[in-house]
């Protein structure tokens, strides 16, 4: 699927701080860049639902189901909103993509290589970044937070397939156990590298 801008995730475990280190970088490269920052679920109608449905214990539905809403929503996402941008020549930066679904999704018993498949027909990212914190960090700033992916157990599993894909050199790493400046700062520094690559290849 041909594109003229470039399409940035960013990844990170619940409490990561990649919601807020995802909004700092969108403002650092907008002084250069047009910009579009986004986030999975979507806003669009299944990303509501989603939203109200399946990220609190008493409302979700089975793993299966999950998984497949997530790749629905993830598809109306692509055409809604990422796909046009990209074609106006703009950086696209998403909170969460498919990674999300293969770390959280596949931690609950789905296999990765059936995840992959129901998320085929997305579009491929040009640059992918973990936010790397650790577990037990993760955990005390969700402690207010009702979350059902909030036990350490669950949270070392999903890091682990995370850095999976990041030994694999699908994701890239960032240390995000430092303060929240000099994570932006090695955030961007990352992305801007990346950036001058991929558009040898747009």
């Amino acid at each position: 699927m041909a594109k003229k801008g470039i399409f940035i995730v960013i990844e990170g475990l619940d409490g990561s701080g990649k919601t807020t280190q995802a909004a700092l970088l969108a403002e650092k490269l907008k002084k250069n860049h047009n910009i579009l920052l986004t986030a999975e679920p979507s806003h669009g109608k299944i990303g509501k639902f989603i939203r109200e449905s399946c990220l609190y214990e008493n409302t979700r539905l089975p793993t299966e189901a999950e998984a497949l809403m997530f790749a629905a929503d993830r598809i109306e996402h692509m055409y809604s909103e990422v796909k046009p941008a990209l074609d106006e020549g703009k950086l696209v930066i998403c909170d969460r993509y498919i990674y999300s679904s293969l770390a959280y999704q596949g931690n609950s018993g789905l296999s990765l290589e059936w995840i992959k498949n129901i998320n085929a027909r997305s579009l491929q990212p040009d640059i992918c970044i973990f936010i790397d914190v650790p577990p037990e960090k993760v955990i005390e700033r969700l402690q207010r937070k009702k979350s059902v992916m909030e036990t350490l157990e669950i949270q070392k599993k999903v890091r682990e397939v995370y850095m999976k894909y990041v030994a694999k050199g699908e994701l890239v790493r960032v240390d995000g156990d430092k303060d929240k400046e000099q994570v932006a700062e090695a955030l961007y520094r990352t992305v801007s590298g990346l950036i001058e690559v991929a558009q040898k290849y747009i």
